[in-house]
């Protein structure tokens, strides 16, 4: 009588395992930096919308920017940045924008990077 095997053997397992596992610690490592950007993201969406009507000038835009960095504790840039974060006139309005990278250690030399474009008009 011929018996067959049935399940998965421990090396499937570890076919499986292994994959699932180094994605779950990419997304584990990764966390940390797309908070971040949701601060970010937040704090131009709340700009946008202090202004919104109002009399506005770039100034008071960065102003208000700085303020609300220092308050939710983002580090990834600040207002001096001017590569990272413009303020530039457009219309009846500014256009501010968000562009910056963040990257964070994976394993051994390899890193995961991730590039960021933030743009909400204020008017």
């Amino acid at each position: 009588m011929q018996r067959h095997q049935r399940g998965v053997t421990f090396l499937g397992w570890l076919v499986i395992l292994i994959p699932m596992a180094l994605v779950l610690y990419g997304g584990i490592r990764l966390t940390p930096v797309y908070l971040e950007h949701m601060k970010v993201a937040r704090t131009l969406e709340q700009v946008s919308e202090e202004f919104k009507g109002g009399q506005v000038d770039g100034q008071s835009i960065r102003y208000a920017i700085e303020k609300r960095f220092d308050i939710e504790g983002v580090t990834v840039m600040t207002v001096r940045d001017g590569d990272k974060l413009k303020i530039r006139r457009e219309g009846n309005g500014y256009l501010v924008q968000a562009v910056y990278s963040d990257s964070v250690p994976f394993m051994g030399n390899v890193s995961l990077r991730v590039d960021f474009d933030k743009t909400v008009t204020v008017e």
